[in-house]
């Protein structure tokens, strides 16, 4: 078994950012791995693709350009990815858990007749001692993931069929580029080696992106409540403390099980991964799914009339109090002193 291979998916022209925050964790994989990283593109042409790609640490990348290939169709892309991978025998493969990764990652999976896991969280290089075989195994990749609703950590591995394939959410990783003058290899696929006409069967003849209306992911100050908020309508006193800082409002697990607030704002591992400069906790006790989601914000202030909160244990600042009488005082506070 050979290299890790990342599939960069196609995001209005360029590449989207859950592949180049998977670029960054495969580089890291790659090393420990003591292999090479490498990147499959899938599209129509797309001039200077590899000064994107290769910073990351990219030493090989795979260019399969075809007119027909753009925008994303399952058949066509599962045939570029199932070839691809056949050839190569990669022991790692990685896509953006997106609508698009979870649409062809379970297609290459059957084709190739190995595991899959989706969602995950972490990825991790660890060994694992198979008791009833008597027989151990060495540099697996460790797919960690919530389940069951995200009340347990789950870790999967696949031990005896490659490649080692899962996706990954957004933002649950870092974007970091590896060497910026990093040089690796375009190899360009000849595409009707790997696509035969019947996988373009489906036309597309209209295609309509409706833009998301809630993004908390790329807000620099965000403002979250959760279950000790009361109600929805205590939350609208974190819309109007989040308007007054210039951010957004999101929310814990609890606040939106409440229906205090939709899912489109849940922070945590069954919602998004923030990293804002300044993180807001109101009303949030900090279980461990809440923090995964936000603890590497660069500041973060508790509001909690809670002591012993978890989220304090965390929090660079706690402001022990209720909710309803702090939030207000800081409305007030920042609406006469902002300029």
């Amino acid at each position: 078994m050979n290299n890790i291979i990342v599939y960069c998916e196609i995001e209005e022209g360029g590449i989207a950012d859950v592949s180049l925050e998977l670029l960054t964790k495969g580089r890291k994989l790659a090393d420990r791995l003591n292999c090479e990283l490498e990147a499959v593109v899938v599209s129509n042409e797309i001039k200077g693709i590899e000064k994107v790609v290769f910073p990351y640490g990219v030493d090989t990348l795979y260019l399969a350009f075809d007119e027909k290939l753009y925008p994303y169709q399952t058949l066509p892309h599962a045939s570029v990815l199932t070839k691809l991978f056949e050839e190569q025998k990669p022991q790692i493969a990685l896509l953006g858990a997106t609508s698009i990764g979870r649409d062809l990652a379970p297609r290459i999976a059957s084709a190739l007749k190995c595991g899959l896991t989706a969602d995950c969280t972490s990825l991790e290089i660890g060994d694992h001692r198979d008791k009833k075989q008597k027989k151990d195994y060495h540099d697996l990749l460790y797919q960690i993931r919530p389940a069951f609703g995200g009340n347990i950590i789950a870790t999967i591995i696949n031990p005896d069929t490659r490649p080692q394939m899962a996706t990954v959410r957004e933002g649950v990783m870092k974007k970091e580029i590896f060497d910026p003058k990093y040089k690796g290899k375009v190899k360009k696929l000849k595409t009707s080696e790997y696509v035969s006409k019947e996988d373009f069967v489906v036309k597309i003849l209209e295609r309509h992106i409706e833009k998301k209306k809630i993004d908390i992911k790329s807000a620099q100050i965000i403002v979250s409540g959760g279950y000790g908020m009361g109600s929805k309508e205590n939350f609208e006193m974190l819309f109007e403390l989040a308007d007054v800082l210039g951010g957004d409002v999101g929310g814990s697990r609890a606040a939106v099980d409440a229906g205090f607030i939709p899912h489109e704002r849940q922070v945590g591992q069954t919602g998004v991964t923030v990293r804002p400069h300044l993180y807001i906790a109101c009303g949030i006790s900090g279980a461990v799914q809440h923090r995964a989601g936000m603890e590497e914000s660069a500041m973060i202030i508790s509001i909690n009339k809670d002591p012993n909160a978890p989220i304090n244990s965390i929090a660079d600042y706690a402001i022990i109090g209720d909710v309803g009488e702090v939030i207000p005082k800081l409305i007030k506070f920042y609406k006469k002193n902002a300029k």
